[in-house]
């Protein structure tokens, strides 16, 4: 009898929570319809193109590719149009500078329809925080970037990229073509390593290389979720083989930071009570988030300070990985800028073997090249945020608070309206007297307005040190037969690599880079 009554209890209560469930998915599927309903009446005043109700324009641009699919609606539709990654997610892609600055001017908060994707990865550091904790965090990080401190860097960076060009010198030797996205990535991490821990110079160990493989993964990753409507539900995606893979990827990457954060820590520690630390030429990354405080004495957290470092090593070594190998791809691929930066680079050295820190400022047309490999490779293609209250366009439409936008910089980059010719790869665009008359939001590698990109000077300074010891020491060309294939993987990647045949230039040809 006790063994019945057991059963019959056990599969009411089954039934109990089996109709919970029920309910439970009921209502989550309401609020999804609710939410959708909301966004499409934002979005009616925009014609966009047809969409399919489950997959939204996922399907296609998944199909077709996200760039080339969204520039062919650019020209069909001017300023903006409706942009459905899936059933319950809209955006309002924009792509045409009034309406960038209408909405880049002010502070609204990234877009947690997306940008919550990264909260297992990078957890809530600069890029995805919003009202006073933005601000208090972004007070915090303004002194690790100060002209002081990023001065000092100038010689890591020298460093790390002669590392990297003497193992092109072995390569270039074979005469044969090969890809330079993975060198380049490994440079830029190693450089971050020394930048933001103080690391020695002992250069990427296995462990390094599991982290830059782990961040390669998961920019991947992250961008297959946001064009797939199936893996926006947490609770679903931790339960499938790729949101397995991504928490896996996501704790090489925390336990990389963490190790490195706490060998730090000791470090400094040990200084400290050795009294060396007031002895050093300069404090790292890390040195001065560790001794940060606000006016109130606030200082960031454990948690904070990983999200913070997790955060910059995502940003500082990704973006300008692709910033470079863009760069370098437009050189091989234009010959006669090539030539002319590398005269100009001459010129400044002069009789000198070494450059100064100051030279960086005088190398004008290798920063306009550098802009204009910006503008048509921009490294993170579109960025999005969820508006904070009403906004009103250029055109007189408008949009309520709550819609989400997203910004294609990369269509931004080559709006036809703005940019004459935009296809071709022009430096003297960015002259004193062609800017000048340019619209402030025409140009956005780095974001623009109150939550602009922190490191924009960082990343800037890195590219010409780079690049600069890059064209004195090698001549590049194309590889005919592996035309780079355009891929958006948050960052701006080459579904195929960026394929180059180097010419090593001679002995004496990669001269130092110091700041004095």
């Amino acid at each position: 009898m006790v063994p019945l009554l057991l059963s019959l209890s056990l599969f009411r209560l089954g039934l109990w929570a089996s109709g919970l469930i029920l309910v439970l998915g009921f209502l989550k599927l309401a609020l999804l319809l609710l939410r959708r309903q909301k966004l499409a009446r934002a979005l009616e005043s925009f014609p966009g193109p047809p969409t399919l109700w489950l997959f939204g324009h996922a399907l296609e641009i998944q199909q077709t590719g996200n760039l080339d699919k969204v520039m062919s609606w650019t020209h069909q539709f001017p300023y903006a149009h409706p942009l459905w990654l899936g059933p319950f997610i809209g955006f309002l892609n924009i792509y045409e500078p009034d309406y960038a600055k209408a909405v880049y001017s002010r502070s609204d908060p990234k877009a947690p329809a997306v940008y919550d994707f990264f909260l297992p990865w990078i957890g809530k550091g600069l890029l995805v925080l919003e009202g006073p904790k933005w601000f208090q965090h972004r007070r915090l990080l303004t002194p690790g970037f100060h002209y002081d401190v990023l001065k000092h860097y100038v010689a890591v960076f020298a460093h790390c990229t002669h590392t990297m060009l003497d193992k092109w010198e072995k390569k270039a030797r074979e005469e044969k073509c090969f890809d330079i996205f993975c060198d380049v990535g490994h440079m830029a991490l190693d450089t971050l390593m020394k930048c933001v821990f103080g690391k020695g110079d002992s250069g990427l160990d296995h462990r390094h290389s599991s982290y830059y493989l782990a961040v390669n993964n998961l920019t991947l990753m992250m961008q297959q979720r946001i064009e797939s409507f199936q893996y926006h539900n947490d609770f679903i995606y931790w339960l499938t083989p790729h949101g397995r893979r991504f928490l896996r990827a996501c704790q090489v990457t925390h336990d990389h930071t963490d190790q490195v954060i706490r060998e730090r820590k000791a470090a400094l520690q040990d200084e400290k009570e050795q009294g060396k630390i007031q002895k050093r030429r300069h404090l790292d990354f890390l040195d001065i988030l560790l001794g940060s405080q606000d006016e109130n004495g606030s200082k960031l957290s454990d948690e904070d300070l990983k999200a913070e470092v997790n955060t910059f090593m995502f940003e500082g070594h990704d973006t300008t990985t692709s910033g470079i190998c863009w760069f370098l791809y437009c050189m091989a691929l234009y010959p006669e800028h090539q030539h002319r930066c590398r005269e100009e680079i001459r010129e400044i050295l002069g009789d000198r073997d070494i450059f100064q820190w100051n030279d960086l400022g005088k190398m004008t047309y290798l920063t306009m090249c550098i802009k204009e490999s910006l503008r048509l490779y921009p490294p993170v293609p579109q960025v999005y945020r969820q508006l904070s209250k009403p906004v009103n366009f250029v055109d007189g439409r408008s949009l309520p608070a709550g819609s989400l936008i997203s910004l294609h910089i990369y269509a931004l980059h080559r709006n036809g309206t703005v940019w004459p010719n935009p296809e071709v790869f022009d430096p003297l665009r960015f002259t004193p007297e062609n800017a000048a008359g340019r619209h402030p939001f025409a140009f956005m590698p780095f974001s623009a307005g109150p939550r602009n990109c922190i490191g924009q000077q960082f990343a800037m300074n890195e590219m010409k040190v780079v690049t600069a010891l890059c064209l004195l020491r090698f001549e590049f060309s194309l590889d005919p037969l592996r035309p780079p294939i355009e891929v958006s993987q948050l960052i701006l990647r080459s579904k195929n690599g960026i394929h180059l045949h180097l010419k090593s230039l001679g002995p004496g040809s990669g001269m130092q880079l110091h700041q004095e």
